[in-house]
């Protein structure tokens, strides 16, 4: 399902804002510290997930102050959907992971399939280690496969978007982070 603009302004109007701009640009510099701190002997390969991250990645990467290489990869669960279905692989990891440490960039952190799936695939072409960052952690109450290593903010358990986030295509573009409504 594709937005229209008025339908997109009124989810935009309808939504709560629950992580302001100025948050999230000090998340982003927090995990770029704790990054730095952490990978900045090992020249990492760094992996954006498509195309949530994207603006993630492009606000982290200059602060981080080591060499690195840069890549992507392109999986969904969600397709446009409001909640996670199959895992779709569209461009997998290539083979310049082997003997790598991989740090792998996402924008939320939901169910943990998305991610424990990019990590067995990372692993299994023989990446010497592997680290996640993700903008958002969402608090689901269920137990998750993976944690992520770097974690920008903790969001409640409501369909969010924003900062790479979107609803059905759009608002990827917002520095905030909205929630819509209870359904």
């Amino acid at each position: 399902m594709t937005l229209s603009i008025q339908q997109a302004r009124d989810v935009l109007q309808q939504a709560e804002l629950i992580c302001p701009a100025g948050e999230v640009q000090a998340a982003v510099a927090r995990v770029a510290q704790e990054i730095n701190a952490a990978l900045a002997d090992t020249y990492p390969l760094v992996l954006s997930v498509m195309g949530g991250a994207v603006i993630f990645s492009g606000q982290l990467l200059p602060l981080l102050t080591f060499p690195l290489d840069f890549d992507y990869v392109h999986v969904s669960r969600y397709g446009g959907n409001r909640q996670g279905g199959d895992l779709c692989w569209k461009v997998e990891p290539r083979e310049n992971v082997r003997g790598r440490v991989v740090l792998v960039v996402d924008d939320i952190l939901d169910e943990g399939r998305t991610m424990a799936a990019i990590r067995q695939r990372v692993m299994d072409l023989g990446a010497a280690g592997f680290y996640s960052a993700v903008f958002a952690d969402k608090l689901n109450g269920a137990g998750k496969p993976i944690h992520a290593d770097f974690v920008g903010v903790e969001l409640p358990n409501r369909f969010v978007f924003g900062y790479g986030m979107d609803i059905h295509g759009a608002w990827r573009n917002l520095p905030a982070i909205y929630a819509i409504g209870e359904i």
